[in-house]
């Protein structure tokens, strides 16, 4: 958390942003701006601490996946948001992962400024580091409106990433089981 003294000043900063674009900081509708806009990064950018809870697999050792996660992030080019949904699968080896832990895998890793690549690529690699399953696979699907509200302007655009390790990546018959679970919703 900043203390006082950083927060004024990015208040100060971002009512400097407004001159620049001719907007007037002190007008009704702007008077708060700086601080709200200021609490708003603060928070977002700082999602709640967990921990990371794992059980016996007690012999399961098929696929696991949650699907239609949704996470927000800001775009590192841009700063502005994008957003979708994800779908987590790993197969156990020895252990499982508490079930609300996938979902805040991907909380922790979109809840910065990023990009989607990125984020894919590192829920993934967390999953895997942690849990040394024989397959962990993430797919991203987002709406960036850094791409609809300004340069190409192509509303309703969805871009999908995907990370595969291990059995995903090397086995086409357990990939295309992953797929129809993500096709059909889990």
């Amino acid at each position: 958390m900043k203390n006082k003294n950083q927060l004024k000043q990015m208040e100060n900063n971002m009512r400097e942003i407004l001159e620049s674009i001719s907007e007037n900081p002190n007008r009704e509708g702007l008077k708060e701006t700086p601080k709200r806009y200021i609490k708003f990064l603060n928070e977002f950018l700082s999602p709640p601490k967990w921990e990371l809870t794992t059980f016996d697999a007690e012999g399961y050792d098929q696929i696991i996946i949650q699907t239609n996660i949704p996470f927000y992030s800001l775009c590192e080019h841009h700063l502005a948001p994008f957003f979708g949904t994800g779908a987590i699968a790993y197969i156990p080896n020895k252990k499982i992962v508490g079930i609300s832990k996938l979902a805040r895998t991907l909380e922790t890793y979109s809840r910065r400024l990023q990009n989607q690549e990125r984020i894919t690529v590192q829920v993934a690699n967390y999953i895997n580091v942690n849990l040394k399953p024989v397959g962990v696979a993430v797919v991203l699907k987002a709406k960036h409106l850094c791409m609809e509200m300004r340069g190409v302007k192509k509303h309703n655009t969805y871009t999908t990433t995907s990370k595969m390790i291990g059995m995903f990546k090397n086995d086409i018959s357990a990939r295309n089981e992953l797929m129809a679970l993500i096709k059909n919703g889990g």
